[in-house]
């Protein structure tokens, strides 16, 4: 990539509640020589955003203000001033489309942290033989949603690897607590995706190894007509797990992962929310398959706007410091031993969810910038940019925990 870029790195959307939050972890933590820009559509607002992040780290070099709207021809002159370009504008399915395609043709490095799994199927299909050619290195959902499952699962298929010198059979995470607040741009978000994508677009994104560069693994379903109709199944050492609402949106970049990186021919993998019983699991699975229904009803929308944050607006610090994500993983390998020991891990997060957003954006980029990890251009997922990534993110409170459980 060419070092003849004014910027290094453009946050666009900077103003914003995560681009302005991933200002801020840039200030204060990437390398002061960084060459940067906040971008976005008011100067003003940019301006204010540069004077707080000024204020956290004067020793360093100052962000420049760059203002650019939504069109193609400003965002392809965005795009050519930039090595790595943070896109912050959501929803993705309403806003991100051009952003994404002027940095595949560019050769422009790209983030976003969408959740929007039918967007990123879209984005794929049109984009990935563009970003190929061009150079570009482009990762979406690398926030929250689905960064830490699917670190995790690439940390669980490594370490069955190392050990075993084998592919690995399954990985099931469960979710032990999530307790997240919530900003204005992703409460609004299922309302954006319904209104630009049928339901026939979002169920067939939606369906197995639908993200994957390759076919999924043909293997035969297991699972109990008990399972598939109350949601509700037992794992050893996981206990008694149920649908989750997170699993729907990280396992199809896990999956991706899968296509990407061969973590082995009868691979599956499976997120899940950790009850304290059938009858809860039961609760929640029902809850789950029905409350999407309401997104569809008539003034849904209006109705919800009393309850849910602006865009924009988020959670303050004194709240965001209460956020509380626990997890923990196992993965089996693929060979005939009936007992074999399995890889597992343990991940615990206080802080805020969306200032760790701010950090995996920061350290991903920083990762793509600085760390020999020899992407050619392409559609990739967090997984993709490896063990580098992951210890970058330490210092930011993401820490895998990880042994093996013996039989």
């Amino acid at each position: 990539m060419s070092t003849t870029r004014p910027y290094d790195i453009v946050i666009f959307g900077a103003s914003g509640y995560t681009g302005k939050l991933t200002a801020e972890y840039i200030a204060t933590k990437l390398p002061t020589d960084l060459r940067w820009a906040l971008a976005g559509r008011s100067r003003a607002k940019l301006e204010g955003v540069a004077v707080e992040c000024k204020a956290l780290n004067s020793d360093r070099l100052q962000p420049a203000i760059e203002v650019c709207g939504l069109n193609d021809n400003e965002l392809d002159a965005l795009a050519k001033k930039t090595t790595l370009l943070i896109n912050g504008v959501g929803p993705y399915c309403l806003y991100g489309e051009s952003t994404f395609k002027s940095c595949a043709t560019n050769g422009t490095h790209y983030l976003d942290v969408t959740g929007e799994f039918p967007w990123v199927h879209d984005m794929i299909k049109k984009y990935e033989a563009t970003a190929k050619a061009s150079g570009s290195i482009m990762i979406s959902q690398i926030g929250i949603e689905s960064a830490l499952s699917d670190l995790a699962a690439w940390t669980l298929v490594q370490m069955i690897k190392e050990r075993f010198s084998t592919p690995t059979a399954d990985v099931v995470l469960a979710i032990d607590e999530m307790n997240v607040s919530m900003s204005g741009g992703t409460t609004h978000t299922p309302f954006a995706l319904i209104k630009a994508y049928s339901v026939k677009d979002i169920l067939a994104a939606g369906k197995p190894f639908a993200l994957s560069p390759v076919p999924g693994p043909k293997v035969t379903d297991t699972t109990s007509w008990f399972t598939k109709i109350f949601g509700v199944r037992t794992v050893p050492d996981l206990g008694t797990l149920t649908t989750s609402q997170s699993g729907m949106i990280d396992t199809p970049i896990v999956q991706r992962s899968w296509g990407l990186l061969d973590y082995g021919p009868k691979f599956s993998y499976g997120e899940y929310k950790k009850v304290r019983n059938a009858f809860q699991g039961v609760a929640m699975h029902i809850g789950l398959t029905i409350v999407p229904l309401f997104l569809f009803l008539p003034f849904a929308e209006t109705i919800a706007k009393f309850f849910i944050p602006a865009p924009g607006d988020g959670p303050n610090k004194e709240q965001g410091a209460k956020d509380r994500l626990e997890f923990r993983g196992i993965a089996t390998p693929d060979f005939s031993n009936p007992n074999p020991s399995r890889a597992f891990c343990h991940v615990s997060i206080e802080c805020s969810m969306y200032a760790l957003t701010g950090a995996l954006l920061s350290e991903a980029a920083a990762t793509i910038l600085h760390d020999d990890h020899k992407l050619p251009g392409g559609i990739y997922t967090p997984a993709c940019l490896g063990q580098k990534f992951i210890d970058r993110l330490e210092p930011a409170g993401f820490t895998i925990e990880k042994k093996f459980l013996e039989h």
